[in-house]
């Protein structure tokens, strides 16, 4: 079963003005890797648009309501300093959000073993009631509710490899034992969250890492403690939220990861996936910030998924 990469080009269309570094530069790159052979086997899936009644899975009426009552026609609002609305924001979230339920429904109904969802805005940092980091929806936490109410899926796993903590993801998780998180991110860093004994439940991982920590302190996180948790947790479908802003030429951050790194761990979690879950995995973009950087990495990480064979 060939891996399938989800794409709308509507995700173009969220500017965020001169010199913002979450740009559509981000999503050009990774589609140029389309044209490479190594990629021809992908499957190249149109999203669909995320119905309203789907945001509401995480995100309070209130909240989407004002986002479309503030909604500019022609400038460019800030929700806070970092994160912007522009005309064509909502439309490109709402089909950040609508790769992802897609991408849910394809990988459960075994048409494909994985999926890469290739969007923008980016989404693990957006909370029940407002948008901050870059963030409009939480693209990841609302596929992750779609499983559970629409596809009656149990157990939901989400392990986001970010340099930041996906704090939003984290809170909209934590009163629903039957989702887990875990995250490794360079603490401390925006947005302030996730330190190590910030929580105390099985469910919600946090491993915090040093500025510079490099590859060997990031593979020990998986590998001593993010992996036997999720094996542990025995999830039917892992979600990935793919962050490659842990790069060591990416601006944002100090992490010092490497390209291999991201293959690395991608093989770990689809290793797991197969152990568990009929290896039933979906990614979502999130950071990633170096246009370079980002580009070697997305294409290491989907190398790693189609490397998922029998």
């Amino acid at each position: 079963m060939p891996t399938a990469f989800f794409y709308h080009n509507d995700c173009l269309e969220h500017e965020t003005g001169e010199d913002h570094p979450e740009t559509p530069k981000r999503l050009e790159v990774i589609l140029e890797l389309l044209k490479l052979n190594e990629f021809k086997s992908l499957v190249l899936v149109e999203a669909q648009m995320a119905d309203l009644s789907l945001l509401k899975l995480v995100h309070s009426k209130e909240y989407i309501s004002d986002l479309y009552d503030h909604s500019p026609f022609t400038d460019l609002i800030n929700l806070d300093a970092d994160t912007v609305v522009s005309s064509g924001t909502l439309v490109a979230a709402r089909r950040a959000v609508g790769a992802v339920c897609d991408a849910v429904d394809y990988v459960l109904d075994s048409s494909y073993r994985n999926a890469f969802c290739a969007v923008r805005p980016p989404g693990h940092h957006a909370r029940y009631n407002m948008g901050m980091g870059f963030c409009i929806f939480n693209n990841i936490a609302v596929g992750a509710k779609y499983a559970q109410v629409f596809k009656k899926v149990e157990r939901v796993a989400v392990i986001d490899f970010d340099v930041h903590h996906g704090n939003g993801t984290e809170e909209l998780f934590s009163g629903d034992d039957n989702l887990f998180y875990a995250s490794s991110h360079q603490f401390p860093a925006y947005p302030g969250t996730g330190g190590e004994n910030n929580v105390a439940k099985n469910n919600l991982i946090n491993v915090s890492l040093r500025p510079y920590s490099g590859s060997e302190a990031f593979r020990d996180a998986y590998e001593k403690k993010i992996l036997p948790s999720l094996i542990k947790f025995n999830p039917e479908l892992i979600m990935v939220s793919a962050g490659f802003d842990g790069h060591k030429d990416d601006p944002l951050c100090q992490l010092n990861l490497v390209v291999q790194d991201f293959n690395w761990v991608t093989k770990e979690l689809t290793k797991v996936a197969r152990q568990c879950c009929q290896s039933r995995l979906v990614s979502v973009l999130e950071g990633g910030y170096h246009l370079g950087a980002l580009k070697d990495c997305v294409a290491s990480h989907l190398s790693a998924l189609l490397s998922d064979v029998d």
